[in-house]
């Protein structure tokens, strides 16, 4: 194996891991609410705003210019299911909750490019750490690389201990299973999704800061690719699988960033997209998602 093609394959499971982040977002809102929030996308990009303004404009550390992105960015999650989706919760069609979303969506890109315009802005690293050099220097990892693929695997772990271990983990799964059961047992449904939202929101936050610095430009459209692509990768995984979205991302980045290196640069996105199709047509559930049983 050559070095150019292994330092492909690290960068594609960085950027892999910033859509698994992401993916993580939309599989557990879909696995425990059945709906797609189609404004993931937008909350990663008001998340990396706000680190921006945090660490650019009050000259905060890295460290609290993400907490203050993680803590805006669970609010908005909650105000969005609060104000947007929890009064169509019950909707004759589920179409009503997906046009919703994608009204969302649009709203706060808009919101973004009132309050920052529309051009481009340069999102300062927020990792000071150079990485490493191994092969005598022929392979150099950098440190965003390291610290991506790092926080996506302790935040896969979190949250599978999470929602196998804990009490509000246990009650997602039973909110997931059947709603109106879960209800009956006493369990708080609407406290429930409403907690899912705020750790999807959390998690877009950090891939907001994690993409913004590895990619150093910021428009208010920053979220709408990577939040389409983290959705076909947790399709891709099996939709409601947190290990499927996991999976799901790393894969994605990698046959981005091999599509881009190996074949063509502007075909990337439209190979993720073949790859997707091509999956379900040969696993329609996707490659961890389970069959399900409709009762008639």
């Amino acid at each position: 194996m050559s070095m150019s093609f292994i330092s492909y394959l690290i960068n594609g499971l960085s950027l892999g891991s910033v859509y698994a982040i992401i993916a993580l977002g939309y599989t557990m809102v879909y696995g425990i609410a059945k709906m797609l929030n189609f404004a993931h996308g937008d909350v990663i990009m008001i998340g990396a705003y706000t680190a921006l303004i945090a660490m650019s404009q009050t000259g905060l550390s890295p460290v609290i210019g993400v907490l203050i992105a993680v803590v805006v960015c669970t609010v908005l999650g909650v105000v969005i299911e609060g104000v947007a989706y929890r009064p169509l919760r019950n909707a004759s069609s589920s179409l009503a909750v997906l046009i919703t979303a994608i009204g969302v969506s649009y709203l706060l890109q808009n919101i973004a490019l009132l309050i920052f315009g529309p051009n481009a802005q340069t999102f300062p690293s927020v990792i000071k750490w150079d990485g490493v050099s191994l092969a005598g220097g022929k392979l150099n990892i950098s440190g965003e690389t390291i610290v991506t693929i790092g926080a996506c695997i302790l935040i896969m772990i979190v949250l599978m201990t999470f929602v196998q271990k804990s009490k509000q983990g246990q009650a997602m799964r039973a909110v997931s299973e059947d709603r109106g059961a879960a209800q009956l047992m006493g369990i708080n449904v609407n406290g429930t999704i409403a907690l899912t939202f705020a750790i999807g929101s959390a998690l877009a936050a950090i891939a907001g800061v994690l993409l913004c610095s590895a990619y150093p430009t910021l428009t208010p459209y920053t979220g709408a690719m990577p939040g389409i692509k983290a959705f076909v990768a947790a399709v891709f995984g099996g939709i409601g699988s947190i290990p499927g979205a996991f999976i799901g991302g790393l894969l994605l980045g990698v046959i981005e960033i091999l599509g881009r290196a190996y074949i063509s640069s502007q075909m990337a996105d439209a190979i993720v997209f073949a790859v997707l199709i091509v999956v379900l047509l040969v696993k329609p559930t996707g490659l961890l998602g389970k069959k399900i049983q409709e009762k008639v």
